[in-house]
């Protein structure tokens, strides 16, 4: 707008001014005087108008339309070329160079004065680490990535440095790879860099470095206060690394500052560490405890004072063990809180989840099942508000200071380096028994070893019997105290019941089994059994014996389960929750009991009104599934059924329902019990056996408390009640001992090694796969610790013991002792298999003469009397000869540290007159079995004996039966002096197994090559052959304990080269262990990375269709076998086909590989039962008609789509990865194609 030129202020005008209003073009006149200025018109926007708008169409036009930089120059089409020359465009080379901005290497500081505070000035400081990122640093200094990779991370991420893994100590740094070992930088250097085919010519002759004609240390040298660095120059000079002597003794002190002090400081005072090295023998107890068993007897009544204004106020009085878990977290330890179902665990969940907030800190609340998470999401959203939600499918407020996830979701934020890991405080494992899984229980493990530092953990579960051991191996691997909090009180006692009704006229029949306090009562049982035989005796007596099958029939079921509800409801003991092992058991129960009604008319129409509201958001072809309509006839009369086939959102009906008090009787299978937190009055056992995949059995201890455990509602009822229903016969009371106090499952590593880990640790050079495996549950029996100083100690002692004398007659002392040592072995090992076989023990039996050789005789005859009936520490009470003042072996005694007997078998005659002793030998004391027998009394014979051991019959005549045998004992050594004939294991004791006649034969060896020795005629035999066996047993301990500590005793280890020569054979990674395009493809996928990645790269997926894709990848997320054989398009059977083939080169290669799975198995986990279903489900075939198409149910079916789209977007991510942007956008539509109507509808509890 122009401005206005108005003339100025003459004497007779006001003295006015012009006010603009705004950017609106209207303006006012203002008065005020003005000395002397012209009127310039006044804005009220200090800068005049604001900018407009563009108009986003012309500036999309010019950018993309009219600007030829933008367009391609590759098109042939004509036209475009002669746009192209009518258009000029400029050609800018520097847009093609795309350069980060350096990062900052300086920042400004400021500097205060001290007292006053007052800015004083400013100092420019050089800033660490500004070239991290999260592509090459584990550290927490590295910048932050993008903001979309915040939440999630990015497979090329590298994680944060997991808590507890060592930096690189001194030590470590010191001592070279095998790659670095001695390298000569003047000769042999690599031409062409690993991985590439070309390389550099270096042989330019005039490139030669010049001699630097002054040598700086000749100049340096005349100073004298700089001697020190000589030595290190040539050590560089030299190129040999850091080998030289001036450089170890700091090295040295710095690493015992900072290892030892790290294995003693936080335990104990220095002293305590100076007494365990002088007592290097002492019990490995003095170590130090990881694990804290907190003791919740007494109570806790410091508590407000210690906590003045707790971050979260409950309107209940907590109980000890929460007192003590909310000190323990505010002083930020890590907790294993281990209590019974609604014992109130949550407590300490809410607690850090307030006091994350209060530090403005974050917290990840992690549980084992997607629909426990939905559920606490509902309870925390309504208690904390800030809440957030990450699982497969859903994602609900990702920015929240709490989020809940599934397990496998923390697992890859850790891989994959999220931001979010910055601002953990808590991490909070509900449910952590699930750590016995066999197929996830592999997840809680790598994630507890990754998380870094600075997080906390809780770890929430039932009560286990080893929550110490389980504590001490977290503490061990994340160098922490872990507190363990452990309660065995139930809030609300339970009584355990058995029940035989079956009629109106036997309702009452229930029987007390178990009360509140734990006593089992006899009594209760055999009253059960009485009142089961009264009712079949008459039955036996007219049709012969009872059939004792477990099984029942339908009809008798049902009379059993209307007889316990009318029996319940009349009692008032409504909910209940029944317990039943099988899907299909638990519908036919609930439909067979159409006559029962438990609900008022009240109850149906609040029923009848949260049934519909809820259903409302389902199309309306979805409110008619038979599944939905069926229910909502059940539970109008207070039935309801909760199992893996119901489909998810009616299940969620159904828990609500439930916890409101408006279902009375619930079937459930056992994944109710797990987590899902809604107790009822009473539980019922349909049965007490259950199939596990591989076969029936009987419930555990575990599994029957965790279910049980859902009876009794804290605050509403005194006792809870689990009832057994007993309907064929009664169960076996040992049974029912073991299930009801027998001890929960312990806690079990599952520790396997996955691709997928493996791939991911690679791709990581800080990170060694070996490292995770000794970290896991599964070795934690390794205490690297303690063998670490034990270790030092031995080869202190090895360096003081004195040298050994090898020269002129001893220079095959060392051979002697390794023949000795095999020959010794091999005897046990002889020994071992005489006394395991029948032969062998009929041959030991009193009576038989054997020869003797121990700390006290060397090759004495002796006799059995005695054979002890210990299978495992068999003793041979045995009479033996000796020399008159050596009965009590205090006498010369020979050495056998020497092993003489070996190569002298000469049986040992007294020199003066004969005596005897009786002792119980080991089988290790008995070299010989010889073929003689001698007729003896051993009752006689021990008895007199142990009567003259008394010393007022010290001095009395040894009696008959003694005399006897020691005669003819000392007849037989005189008569073979050079020795007795023995039993030949194989000839005479017909033992034909493999290993002994080879070690029969190998003995005979060993024992004739023993007379070739020179060393055993030297005068100083002995005291060397002495010598050489201290040094040696040091020596074999100290190896063994190197081989305990280094990565070859790992359990896994074979494992894992077999499974990296998988890899290299399928080139996820090449030779050096570096990850290749297709590992890091496979990084991308968490379960079957290998076939899927295989499909991806031969292109299987790429000619077909989006919907025809989708149901071939169903294979990888259906486990079921199904009867009915789906009908599918030809392209589909071909897809099915290579999907095998691929699957079965997979497997093959497996075996090769020898990883244990046959390619039958490997091929056999894929299950093609669904493809049908998901082909028209994706072509978008209403659910009702899909449900028709297999016997699969309903619930199964959508479980299997929502899983089936989490592969979808992982294969997805992998073909961009590749730059297959069809099958990403292919996988894009087919994932959009699945997700509707039902099967995607939102859970009720994130609403």
């Amino acid at each position: 707008m122009d401005r206005i030129d108005v003339p100025p202020v003459g004497p007779m005008d006001l003295s006015m001014s012009l006010l603009e209003m705004g950017c609106s073009g209207r303006f006012e006149l203002i008065t005020h005087p003005l000395s002397g200025q012209p009127l310039a018109p006044q804005s009220t926007l200090p800068h005049g108008l604001p900018p407009i708008s563009l108009k986003l169409e012309t500036e999309v036009e010019r950018q993309f339309l009219q600007d030829p930089a933008w367009l391609p120059i590759h098109d042939k089409d004509f036209a475009f070329q002669r746009f192209l020359k009518v258009t000029k465009r400029d050609i800018k080379v520097d847009s093609l160079l795309k350069c980060a901005p350096s990062p900052l290497h300086s920042e400004l500081s400021v500097i205060r004065d001290p007292t006053t505070g007052m800015l004083l000035d400013f100092t420019e400081v050089i800033l660490e680490n500004t070239g991290l990122s999260a592509k090459n640093s584990l550290s927490f200094q590295r910048q932050p990535g993008p903001l979309s990779e915040s939440l999630r991370g990015s497979n090329t991420n590298y994680p944060f440095q997991p808590g507890g893994m060592e930096e690189l100590t001194l030590d470590q740094i010191k001592k070279k790879s095998d790659q670095e070992e001695d390298i000569d930088f003047e000769n042999d250097l690599l031409r062409v860099p690993p991985g590439l085919k070309a390389g550099m010519d270096f042989t330019d002759k005039d490139a030669k470095t010049a001699k630097a004609e002054v040598n700086l240390m000749s100049l340096l040298s005349t100073l004298d206060d700089i001697p020190v660095l000589q030595p290190e120059v040539e050590v560089k000079e030299e190129g040999q690394g850091s080998k030289e002597a001036p450089k170890l003794p700091r090295t040295n002190s710095l690493e015992d500052l900072g290892i030892k002090d790290a294995a003693v400081s936080s335990s104990s005072p220095p002293e305590k560490g100076k007494d365990e090295k002088s007592k290097p023998d002492e019990k490995p107890a003095e170590n130090k405890k990881w694990a804290i068993p907190v003791d919740i007897t007494s109570p806790c009544d410091d508590f407000y004072k210690r906590i003045p204004n707790p971050a979260f106020k409950w309107p209940f009085e907590l109980d000890v063990f929460q007192k003590q878990a909310v000190l323990r977290l505010e002083a930020h330890d890590s907790v294993f809180v281990a209590a019974h179902t609604s014992a109130g665990k949550t407590v300490v969940a809410e607690y850090a989840i307030a006091l994350s907030q209060k530090h403005m800190t974050r917290t990840i609340y992690t549980s084992p099942i997607k629909a426990l998470s939905n559920q606490k999401f509902r309870d925390f959203k309504t208690t904390f508000g800030d809440v957030g939600l990450l699982t497969g499918d859903v994602q609900i407020s990702p920015e929240s200071s709490c989020l809940i996830m599934t397990t496998e979701i923390l697992r890859s934020m850790l891989y994959n380096g999220s931001e979010v890991i910055r601002d953990l405080e808590w991490v909070i494992f509900d449910e952590v028994h699930y750590i016995n899984d066999a197929e996830r229980g592999v997840v809680w493990e790598e994630v507890l070893i990754m998380l870094p530092d600075h997080v906390s953990i809780i770890l929430l579960s039932a009560t286990v019997p080893n929550a110490l051991e389980f504590s001490e191996w977290i503490g061990r691997i994340k160098k922490r105290h872990i507190y363990v909090i452990s309660t065995l009180k139930r809030p609300v006692p339970l009584e355990h019941h058995l029940y035989t009704g079956n009629s109106t006229k036997t309702q009452k029949e229930m029987f007390l089994l178990l009360d509140p306090v734990g006593n089992f009562l006899t009594k209760g049982y055999y009253a059960a059994i009485d009142a089961k035989k009264e009712r079949t005796s008459k039955h036996a007596q007219s049709f012969g014996a009872k059939n004792t099958s477990h099984n029942t029939t339908a009809s008798q079921d049902r009379a059993v389960w209307l007889t316990l509800l009318h029996f319940l409801s009349q009692r008032q003991q409504t909910p209940v929750v029944a317990f039943t092992f099988s899907r299909t058991r638990c519908d036919d129960n609930a439909r067979s009991l159409d006559s029962m009604d438990m609900t008022t008319s009240i109850e149906k129409a609040e029923i009848h009104s949260f049934f519909q509201k809820s259903l409302s958001r389902l199309r309306g072809g979805d409110r008619q599934l038979p599944q939905i309509l069926l229910m909502r006839d059940l539970l109008k009369r207070g039935i309801g059924v909760h199992h893996s086939g119901i489909l998810p959102i009616l299940k969620e009906v159904i828990e609500m329902l439930f916890s409101r008090g408006l279902v009375k009787v619930l079937f459930a299978t056992e994944t109710f019990a797990m987590g899902v937190n809604m107790p009822a009055r009473t539980v019922v056992f349909d049965s007490i056996r259950k199939h596990d995949g591989t076969g029936f059995r009987n419930l555990l201890p575990g599994e029957y408390i965790q279910m049980a455990g859902r009876a009794g509602r804290r605050g509403l009822d005194a006792t809870g009640t689990v009832i057994i229903l007993c309907k064929a016969g009664v169960h076996d009371m040992s049974d029912l001992h073991v299930m009801m106090l027998g001890k929960p499952t312990i806690l079990q590593s599952q520790f396997r090694l996955t691709y997928t880990m493996i791939l991911n640790l690679l791709r990581v050079e800080a990170l060694r796969v070996t490292d995770m495996m000794r970290r896991s549950f599964s070795e934690c029996h390794r205490d690297t610790q303690a063998q670490e100083k034990r270790i030092s100690h031995l080869k202190q002692a090895l360096s003081s013991l004195p040298p050994l004398d090898t020269d002129g007659q001893l220079s095959d002392l060392m051979s002697y002792y390794h023949t000795v040592t095999e020959l010794r072995t091999t005897t046990e090992a002889l020994q071992r298999a005489i006394l395991e076989s029948v032969s062998g023990l009929k041959a030991l039996s009193v009576g038989r003469v054997v020869v003797v050789n121990n700390k006290q005789h060397l090759n004495a005859l002796g006799v059995i009397l005695q054979v002890s009936s210990d299978a495992v520490n068999r003793t041979f009470t045995a009479l033996i000869i000796c020399e008159k003042g050596n009965e009590e072996g205090e006498g010369k005694g020979n050495d056998i540290a020497s092993f003489p007997h070996l190569f002298n078998t000469a049986l040992f005659i007294p020199e003066g007159p004969c005596s005897h002793t009786v002792q119980k030998l080991k089988l290790q004391d008995i070299t010989a079995i010889t073929v003689k027998t001698l007729k003896v009394i051993p009752d006689r014979i021990i008895d007199n004996y142990n009567k003259r051991q008394q010393p007022r019959f010290r001095h009395d005549p040894p009696g008959q039966a003694i005399s006897t045998a020691t005669q003819e004992l000392l007849r037989l050594a005189e008569a073979n002096p050079s020795g007795i004939a023995s039993l030949d294991p194989v000839n005479d004791l017909q033992l034909k197994s493999v290993d002994v006649v080879e070690d029969s034969m190998r003995l005979r060896v060993l024992r004739g090559s023993l007379q070739d020795f020179n060393c055993i005629h030297s005068p100083t035999f002995a005291e060397q052959f002495a010598r050489v066996k201290d040094r040696m047993s040091v020596q074999e301990e100290l190896d063994k304990l190197l081989f305990l500590v280094s990565d070859q005793s790992l359990s896994l280890l074979p494992e894992y080269h077999q499974r990296i020569k998988v890899l290299q054979s399928l080139q996820y990674v090449d030779s050096s262990g570096a990850v290749q395009l297709k590992g890091r493809v496979a990084c991308q996928i968490s379960s079957h990375e290998l076939l899927l990645t295989e499909l991806l790269f031969e292109n299987v997926l790429s000619p077909l269709a989006p919907e025809e894709s989708a149901a071939l990848l169903s294979c990888v997320v259906f486990t079921q076998n199904t009867q009915v054989e789906p009908h599918i398009t030809n392209t589909l059977q071909e897809g099915i086909d290579r999907v095998l083939s691929v699957a079965k080169r997979i497997g093959e290669l497996q075996r090769e590989c020898e990883i244990p799975q046959t390619a039958e198995e490997f091929v056999g986990q894929f299950k093609f039962g669904l493809t049908e279903v998901v082909y028209c489900w994706a072509r978008g075939m209403p659910f009702a008609e899909i449900a028709q198409l297999t016997d699969v149910q309903e619930g199964t079916v959508v479980r299997c789509i929502q899983r089936l789209d989490e592969v979808l977007k992982e294969v997805r991510q992998a073909a961009r990865i590749v730059g297959d942007s069809v099958l990403g956008s292919k996988m894009e539509k087919a994932s959009l194609a699945i997700r509707r109507d039902i099967v995607f509808t939102a859970s009720l509890y994130t609403h």
